[in-house]
Protein backbone atom coordinates (compact mmCIF):
# COMPACT_ATOMS: atom_id res chain seq x y z
CA UNK A 1 0.00 0.00 0.00
CA UNK A 2 1.16 3.50 -0.87
CA UNK A 3 2.26 5.59 2.14
CA UNK A 4 2.80 8.95 0.45
CA UNK A 5 -0.21 11.27 0.47
CA UNK A 6 1.20 13.36 -2.39
CA UNK A 7 0.64 10.42 -4.75
CA UNK A 8 -3.12 10.50 -4.16
CA UNK A 9 -5.51 12.09 -6.65
CA UNK A 10 -5.97 15.71 -5.61
CA UNK A 11 -8.58 18.40 -6.21
CA UNK A 12 -7.83 21.94 -7.38
CA UNK A 13 -7.00 23.05 -3.83
CA UNK A 14 -4.25 20.42 -3.54
CA UNK A 15 -6.11 18.19 -1.08
CA UNK A 16 -6.76 14.45 -1.62
CA UNK A 17 -10.16 13.75 -3.17
CA UNK A 18 -12.63 11.75 -1.10
CA UNK A 19 -12.49 8.72 -3.43
CA UNK A 20 -8.68 8.56 -3.20
CA UNK A 21 -9.02 7.99 0.56
CA UNK A 22 -11.32 4.96 0.20
CA UNK A 23 -8.75 2.10 0.10
CA UNK A 24 -6.77 3.51 3.03
CA UNK A 25 -9.81 3.46 5.30
CA UNK A 26 -10.11 -0.28 4.68
CA UNK A 27 -6.36 -0.69 5.20
CA UNK A 28 -6.41 0.83 8.70
CA UNK A 29 -9.47 -1.27 9.65
CA UNK A 30 -8.34 -4.60 8.18
CA UNK A 31 -7.66 -6.18 11.59
CA UNK A 32 -11.38 -6.23 12.49
CA UNK A 33 -11.27 -3.66 15.28
CA UNK A 34 -14.12 -1.18 15.72
CA UNK A 35 -13.22 2.50 15.39
CA UNK A 36 -14.76 5.97 15.43
CA UNK A 37 -14.45 8.29 12.44
CA UNK A 38 -11.95 10.38 14.44
CA UNK A 39 -9.74 7.32 15.04
CA UNK A 40 -10.01 6.25 11.40
CA UNK A 41 -8.98 9.71 10.17
CA UNK A 42 -5.95 9.82 12.43
CA UNK A 43 -4.81 6.35 11.37
CA UNK A 44 -5.09 7.25 7.69
CA UNK A 45 -3.27 10.56 8.29
CA UNK A 46 -0.46 8.63 9.97
CA UNK A 47 -0.36 5.91 7.30
CA UNK A 48 -0.07 8.48 4.50
CA UNK A 49 2.23 10.83 6.44
CA UNK A 50 -0.09 13.78 5.94
CA UNK A 51 1.26 17.11 7.25
CA UNK A 52 -0.70 19.00 9.87
CA UNK A 53 -1.43 22.03 7.70
CA UNK A 54 -3.52 20.21 5.08
CA UNK A 55 -5.71 18.69 7.80
CA UNK A 56 -6.68 22.19 8.92
CA UNK A 57 -7.78 23.63 5.57
CA UNK A 58 -11.41 24.76 5.81
CA UNK A 59 -14.26 25.76 3.52
CA UNK A 60 -14.40 29.58 3.44
CA UNK A 61 -18.20 29.62 3.75
CA UNK A 62 -18.58 27.35 6.79
CA UNK A 63 -15.10 26.91 8.32
CA UNK A 64 -15.65 23.14 8.29
CA UNK A 65 -12.50 21.08 7.75
CA UNK A 66 -12.39 19.94 4.12
CA UNK A 67 -10.52 16.67 4.70
CA UNK A 68 -12.78 15.69 7.59
CA UNK A 69 -15.75 16.24 5.29
CA UNK A 70 -14.16 14.08 2.59
CA UNK A 71 -13.60 11.27 5.07
CA UNK A 72 -17.33 11.34 5.83
CA UNK A 73 -18.11 10.97 2.12
CA UNK A 74 -15.63 8.08 1.76
CA UNK A 75 -17.04 6.26 4.79
CA UNK A 76 -20.56 6.72 3.44
CA UNK A 77 -19.61 5.16 0.09
CA UNK A 78 -17.93 2.19 1.81
CA UNK A 79 -21.01 1.68 3.98
CA UNK A 80 -23.36 1.78 0.96
CA UNK A 81 -21.23 -0.88 -0.73
CA UNK A 82 -21.32 -3.15 2.33
CA UNK A 83 -17.55 -2.85 2.82
CA UNK A 84 -18.10 -1.35 6.28
CA UNK A 85 -20.78 -1.90 8.90
CA UNK A 86 -21.83 0.17 11.90
CA UNK A 87 -22.08 -2.13 14.92
CA UNK A 88 -22.84 0.87 17.16
CA UNK A 89 -23.66 4.51 16.72
CA UNK A 90 -20.65 6.39 15.32
CA UNK A 91 -18.57 3.19 15.13
CA UNK A 92 -17.29 1.52 11.96
CA UNK A 93 -15.93 -1.97 11.31
CA UNK A 94 -14.70 -3.70 8.16
CA UNK A 95 -16.87 -6.51 6.75
CA UNK A 96 -15.93 -9.72 4.94
CA UNK A 97 -16.80 -7.94 1.69
CA UNK A 98 -14.53 -5.03 2.64
CA UNK A 99 -11.62 -7.36 3.34
CA UNK A 100 -12.10 -9.06 -0.02
CA UNK A 101 -12.18 -5.72 -1.86
CA UNK A 102 -8.97 -4.66 -0.14
CA UNK A 103 -7.25 -7.99 -0.80
CA UNK A 104 -8.10 -7.97 -4.52
CA UNK A 105 -7.62 -4.27 -5.28
CA UNK A 106 -5.31 -2.82 -2.61
CA UNK A 107 -4.76 0.91 -3.09
CA UNK A 108 -6.21 0.65 -6.62
CA UNK A 109 -9.72 0.36 -5.15
CA UNK A 110 -11.99 3.04 -6.62
CA UNK A 111 -15.48 4.42 -6.10
CA UNK A 112 -16.50 2.83 -9.40
CA UNK A 113 -15.55 -0.59 -8.02
CA UNK A 114 -17.68 0.05 -4.94
CA UNK A 115 -20.61 0.93 -7.20
CA UNK A 116 -20.42 -2.57 -8.72
CA UNK A 117 -20.98 -4.25 -5.34
CA UNK A 118 -24.44 -5.86 -4.81
CA UNK A 119 -25.22 -3.72 -1.74
CA UNK A 120 -24.42 -0.53 -3.64
CA UNK A 121 -26.53 -1.63 -6.62
CA UNK A 122 -29.48 -2.29 -4.29
CA UNK A 123 -28.96 1.11 -2.70
CA UNK A 124 -29.11 2.84 -6.11
CA UNK A 125 -32.25 0.90 -7.04
CA UNK A 126 -34.01 1.96 -3.84
CA UNK A 127 -32.88 5.56 -4.28
CA UNK A 128 -34.33 5.54 -7.81
CA UNK A 129 -37.67 4.19 -6.56
CA UNK A 130 -37.87 6.86 -3.86
CA UNK A 131 -37.02 9.63 -6.32
CA UNK A 132 -39.52 8.28 -8.84
CA UNK A 133 -42.29 8.35 -6.23
CA UNK A 134 -41.48 11.99 -5.51
CA UNK A 135 -41.06 12.86 -9.19
CA UNK A 136 -37.47 14.08 -8.82
CA UNK A 137 -34.30 13.31 -10.71
CA UNK A 138 -31.64 11.14 -9.07
CA UNK A 139 -28.90 13.39 -10.45
CA UNK A 140 -29.10 17.14 -10.05
CA UNK A 141 -28.48 19.22 -13.19
CA UNK A 142 -25.02 20.74 -13.37
CA UNK A 143 -26.25 23.65 -15.50
CA UNK A 144 -27.92 25.48 -12.66
CA UNK A 145 -28.53 28.63 -14.72
CA UNK A 146 -31.01 26.73 -16.90
CA UNK A 147 -32.97 25.51 -13.90
CA UNK A 148 -35.20 27.18 -11.35
CA UNK A 149 -32.72 27.71 -8.45
CA UNK A 150 -35.37 27.04 -5.79
CA UNK A 151 -36.39 23.84 -7.56
CA UNK A 152 -32.71 22.87 -7.78
CA UNK A 153 -32.23 23.37 -4.02
CA UNK A 154 -35.37 21.33 -3.37
CA UNK A 155 -34.05 18.47 -5.52
CA UNK A 156 -30.72 18.47 -3.67
CA UNK A 157 -32.48 18.34 -0.29
CA UNK A 158 -34.83 15.58 -1.49
CA UNK A 159 -31.86 13.51 -2.67
CA UNK A 160 -30.04 13.97 0.64
CA UNK A 161 -33.13 13.03 2.64
CA UNK A 162 -33.67 9.98 0.45
CA UNK A 163 -30.14 8.84 1.28
CA UNK A 164 -30.94 9.26 4.99
CA UNK A 165 -34.17 7.30 4.49
CA UNK A 166 -32.33 4.37 2.90
CA UNK A 167 -29.89 4.20 5.80
CA UNK A 168 -32.79 4.54 8.25
CA UNK A 169 -34.65 1.62 6.66
CA UNK A 170 -31.51 -0.53 6.80
CA UNK A 171 -31.13 0.29 10.49
CA UNK A 172 -34.77 -0.67 11.16
CA UNK A 173 -34.41 -3.98 9.28
CA UNK A 174 -31.49 -4.88 11.55
CA UNK A 175 -33.24 -3.85 14.76
CA UNK A 176 -34.99 -6.00 17.35
CA UNK A 177 -38.53 -7.10 16.24
CA UNK A 178 -40.13 -5.70 19.39
CA UNK A 179 -38.33 -2.39 18.83
CA UNK A 180 -39.88 -2.21 15.36
CA UNK A 181 -43.36 -2.81 16.74
CA UNK A 182 -42.83 -0.04 19.30
CA UNK A 183 -41.54 2.24 16.53
CA UNK A 184 -44.72 1.66 14.51
CA UNK A 185 -46.91 2.52 17.49
CA UNK A 186 -44.82 5.63 18.21
CA UNK A 187 -45.08 6.75 14.59
CA UNK A 188 -48.85 6.41 14.32
CA UNK A 189 -49.23 8.17 17.67
CA UNK A 190 -47.06 11.04 16.40
CA UNK A 191 -49.24 11.16 13.28
CA UNK A 192 -52.24 11.84 15.50
CA UNK A 193 -53.94 8.45 15.36
CA UNK A 194 -54.24 8.25 19.14
CA UNK A 195 -56.29 11.45 19.21
CA UNK A 196 -56.82 13.65 22.25
CA UNK A 197 -56.77 11.56 25.41
CA UNK A 198 -56.33 8.32 23.47
CA UNK A 199 -53.74 5.61 24.09
CA UNK A 200 -51.35 3.39 22.15
CA UNK A 201 -49.62 0.15 23.11
CA UNK A 202 -47.63 -2.76 21.72
CA UNK A 203 -49.44 -6.07 22.21
CA UNK A 204 -47.25 -8.68 20.48
CA UNK A 205 -45.60 -9.81 23.72
CA UNK A 206 -49.03 -10.60 25.14
CA UNK A 207 -49.72 -12.96 22.20
CA UNK A 208 -52.73 -10.97 21.08
CA UNK A 209 -53.77 -13.13 18.11
CA UNK A 210 -51.59 -11.66 15.36
CA UNK A 211 -52.13 -8.03 16.35
CA UNK A 212 -48.93 -6.17 17.23
CA UNK A 213 -50.34 -2.84 18.38
CA UNK A 214 -53.58 -1.19 19.43
CA UNK A 215 -54.34 2.52 19.24
CA UNK A 216 -57.44 3.78 21.04
CA UNK A 217 -58.40 7.07 19.42
CA UNK A 218 -60.41 8.30 22.41
CA UNK A 219 -60.27 7.73 26.19
CA UNK A 220 -63.20 5.28 26.12
CA UNK A 221 -61.78 3.14 23.33
CA UNK A 222 -64.88 3.50 21.15
CA UNK A 223 -62.67 4.01 18.06
CA UNK A 224 -59.71 1.65 17.76
CA UNK A 225 -56.99 1.05 15.15
CA UNK A 226 -55.26 -2.33 15.10
CA UNK A 227 -51.71 -2.74 13.78
CA UNK A 228 -49.52 -5.46 12.41
CA UNK A 229 -45.79 -4.88 11.86
CA UNK A 230 -43.50 -7.14 9.83
CA UNK A 231 -39.74 -6.47 9.86
CA UNK A 232 -38.69 -8.15 6.61
CA UNK A 233 -35.71 -7.84 4.26
CA UNK A 234 -36.38 -5.98 1.00
CA UNK A 235 -36.68 -9.15 -1.11
CA UNK A 236 -39.20 -10.82 1.25
CA UNK A 237 -42.52 -9.36 0.10
CA UNK A 238 -45.76 -9.49 2.07
CA UNK A 239 -48.19 -11.70 0.15
CA UNK A 240 -51.96 -12.09 0.03
CA UNK A 241 -52.04 -14.79 2.73
CA UNK A 242 -50.25 -12.47 5.20
CA UNK A 243 -52.96 -9.84 4.73
CA UNK A 244 -55.69 -12.47 4.94
CA UNK A 245 -54.27 -13.63 8.29
CA UNK A 246 -54.31 -10.06 9.56
CA UNK A 247 -57.89 -9.66 8.32
CA UNK A 248 -58.79 -12.79 10.29
CA UNK A 249 -57.19 -11.29 13.41
CA UNK A 250 -59.22 -8.11 12.89
CA UNK A 251 -62.42 -10.10 12.47
CA UNK A 252 -61.76 -11.96 15.73
CA UNK A 253 -61.94 -8.67 17.65
CA UNK A 254 -64.70 -7.25 15.43
CA UNK A 255 -62.43 -4.48 14.22
CA UNK A 256 -63.08 -2.37 11.15
CA UNK A 257 -59.74 -0.51 11.07
CA UNK A 258 -56.39 -2.09 10.41
CA UNK A 259 -52.95 -0.82 9.39
CA UNK A 260 -50.30 -3.24 8.13
CA UNK A 261 -46.73 -1.92 8.12
CA UNK A 262 -43.65 -3.65 6.73
CA UNK A 263 -40.02 -2.79 6.02
CA UNK A 264 -40.30 -4.58 2.65
CA UNK A 265 -43.12 -4.27 0.08
CA UNK A 266 -46.35 -6.00 -1.01
CA UNK A 267 -47.32 -8.34 -3.83
CA UNK A 268 -50.12 -7.25 -6.15
CA UNK A 269 -52.37 -9.89 -4.58
CA UNK A 270 -51.75 -8.47 -1.10
CA UNK A 271 -52.56 -4.95 -2.30
CA UNK A 272 -55.76 -6.06 -4.01
CA UNK A 273 -57.04 -7.91 -0.94
CA UNK A 274 -56.17 -5.01 1.38
CA UNK A 275 -58.05 -2.49 -0.78
CA UNK A 276 -61.15 -4.70 -0.85
CA UNK A 277 -61.10 -5.14 2.94
CA UNK A 278 -60.25 -1.54 3.85
CA UNK A 279 -56.81 -2.34 5.29
CA UNK A 280 -54.18 0.40 5.02
CA UNK A 281 -50.78 -0.78 3.76
CA UNK A 282 -47.50 1.02 4.47
CA UNK A 283 -44.32 -0.29 2.84
CA UNK A 284 -40.70 0.34 3.80
CA UNK A 285 -40.27 3.41 1.62
CA UNK A 286 -43.46 5.08 2.83
CA UNK A 287 -42.58 4.14 6.42
CA UNK A 288 -39.31 6.07 6.36
CA UNK A 289 -40.89 8.99 4.52
CA UNK A 290 -43.43 9.25 7.34
CA UNK A 291 -40.67 8.95 9.95
CA UNK A 292 -38.88 11.94 8.41
CA UNK A 293 -42.10 13.93 8.08
CA UNK A 294 -43.11 13.35 11.71
CA UNK A 295 -39.53 13.30 13.05
CA UNK A 296 -39.52 9.81 14.55
CA UNK A 297 -36.01 8.36 14.89
CA UNK A 298 -34.48 11.36 13.09
CA UNK A 299 -33.62 14.96 13.88
CA UNK A 300 -33.21 18.02 11.69
CA UNK A 301 -29.53 18.67 10.95
CA UNK A 302 -29.78 21.96 9.04
CA UNK A 303 -32.50 24.38 8.01
CA UNK A 304 -32.24 26.99 5.30
CA UNK A 305 -34.33 30.12 4.86
CA UNK A 306 -34.93 31.78 1.49
CA UNK A 307 -36.06 35.39 1.79
CA UNK A 308 -38.26 37.50 -0.50
CA UNK A 309 -39.24 41.17 -0.48
CA UNK A 310 -42.23 42.05 1.72
CA UNK A 311 -43.96 44.46 -0.67
CA UNK A 312 -46.81 45.05 1.79
CA UNK A 313 -44.34 46.60 4.24
CA UNK A 314 -43.15 49.14 1.67
CA UNK A 315 -46.66 49.98 0.46
CA UNK A 316 -47.96 50.54 4.00
CA UNK A 317 -45.03 52.74 4.97
CA UNK A 318 -45.00 54.84 1.81
CA UNK A 319 -48.55 56.17 2.00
Amino acid sequence: MNKDWTKLKQSANGLPTFDSIIPYILEVLKNDEEATIHTIRNRVYKHLNMPEDIKLVTYPETNDFILANRFSFALSELYKAGALCRPKRGIYQITTSGKQLLKINGDKLTKKMLEEEPDYINYIKELAIRNQRKGISTSVSEDIEKENPKKEVGSIIDNMNNEVSIELLDKIRNSDPYFFEQLVVDLLSRMGYSGEGGSAKVTSRSNDGGIDGIINQDPLGTSTVYLQAKRYKEDNKINRSDIQSFYGALASVRADRGVFITTSSYTSGAKEFAVNQGIVLIDGIQLTELMLKYKVGVEAENQYTIFRIDNDYFELNNI
